[in-house]
């Protein structure tokens, strides 16, 4: 079996457990190789001929065996801030609970603990927007969403965290 067989063989394996979008580290650990230039260079060639697609940097899915279309940017999101806490927040979590009208189509507004920063994807921009607070002041308002496996604001945390990033009120139900 090529490399390139047993890539397509674990990616596969994968995304019926659930996954299919992995970074690069996850990749070389799934076929037991070490992740070294020449591995990142066969990544390369495998997105150039069509076997792999870059959803972001470091961060890639099968073409032939894709993840579910309505959880793979959550899953991206995890790929990208894995290491520190994130909850869907702000014009994302407001347009899904319903308090604001638009609906927000091409882009995921998350709040983390980490860096603050923008992501391109194929599933739409991922907009990661830092939080001062602790964890123990969030806490209360916010829970765990199964469906996607991330957290998500209460309505009331929404509006906070939209009002201590000065983001646009106006579209607020009245």
């Amino acid at each position: 079996m090529s490399k390139k067989e047993k890539l397509l063989s674990v990616l596969s394996d994968a995304t019926k457990a659930g996954g299919g979008v992995h970074t690069s580290t996850e990749i070389a650990f799934m076929l037991g190789e070490k992740h070294t230039p020449a591995f990142t260079k066969f990544l390369t060639d495998c997105v150039k001929n069509g076997v792999l697609r870059r959803v972001a940097t470091g961060i890639f899915e099968s073409t032939i065996t894709p993840p579910d279309g309505s959880t793979a940017i959550y899953k991206i999101v995890n790929k990208l801030r894995g290491d520190v806490f994130n909850y869907i927040s702000l014009e994302s979590q407001l347009s899904y609970t319903g308090d604001i009208s638009q609906i927000v189509m091409d882009r995921l507004t998350v709040m983390t603990k980490g860096r603050s920063g923008i992501f391109p994807t194929p599933y739409g921009v991922i907009e990661f927007t830092h939080t001062k607070k602790t964890i123990e002041t969030i806490a209360p308002n916010i829970y765990f969403d199964s469906d996607i496996k991330m957290y998500r604001a209460k309505t009331i945390q929404a509006l906070i965290d939209l009002k201590n990033c000065n983001r646009n009120l106006h579209m607020l139900e009245a």
